[in-house]
């Protein structure tokens, strides 16, 4: 998205046309995130004959894929976005397309569970940083050891 913008503003701004200065997050953010006056600008500049703004609007048709809990379903809306996304112009929307078809299988099963890997991700974040502030350990134990104790959560005040 933001890849498109930057392409198009380069552009519009040789051409002397300041439309999408300072819209940045503009893009990004979502609907709920903007108040009245802002919307309203939004949706007049959205409403202009850009390649942001036909990226904006594949991007948001790919927003309800998170809602599905039928695989067969998910799949289906899928190919729609999918032959949308790959038949506009914008070479990046396209690469991203690609890309998340190659990872179909995994953005349904999301899809399906509503489970992220995000609190193991944390966790190894934080055992790496523990690795690195130790500089190291001597053994596997004395680093298992340091985990539990900066992960645990444990009430190390006293007289408990």
């Amino acid at each position: 998205m933001d890849k498109v913008r930057r392409q198009e503003h380069k552009q519009l701004q040789s051409e002397g046309d300041d439309r999408l200065k300072g819209t940045k997050y503009d893009w990004l953010k979502n609907r709920d995130k903007f108040d009245a006056d802002s919307w309203r600008e939004f949706q007049a500049l959205k409403a202009t004959n850009l390649k942001t703004s036909r990226v904006w609007a594949i991007k948001q048709q790919a927003l309800p894929l998170w809602d599905y809990r039928s695989d067969a379903w998910a799949r289906k809306d899928f190919a729609k976005w999918y032959y949308w996304a790959t038949h506009s112009r914008p070479q990046p929307m396209i690469d991203k397309a690609k890309m998340r078809k190659r990872r179909l299988d995994n953005l349904l099963t999301y899809a399906k569970h509503q489970i992220t890997n995000a609190v193991s991700e944390g966790l190894n974040t934080k055992s790496q940083w523990i690795k690195s502030t130790a500089r190291g350990f001597r053994n596997f134990d004395n680093f298992t050891t340091a985990i539990y104790f900066h992960c645990g959560k444990l009430d190390l005040e006293p007289g408990h």
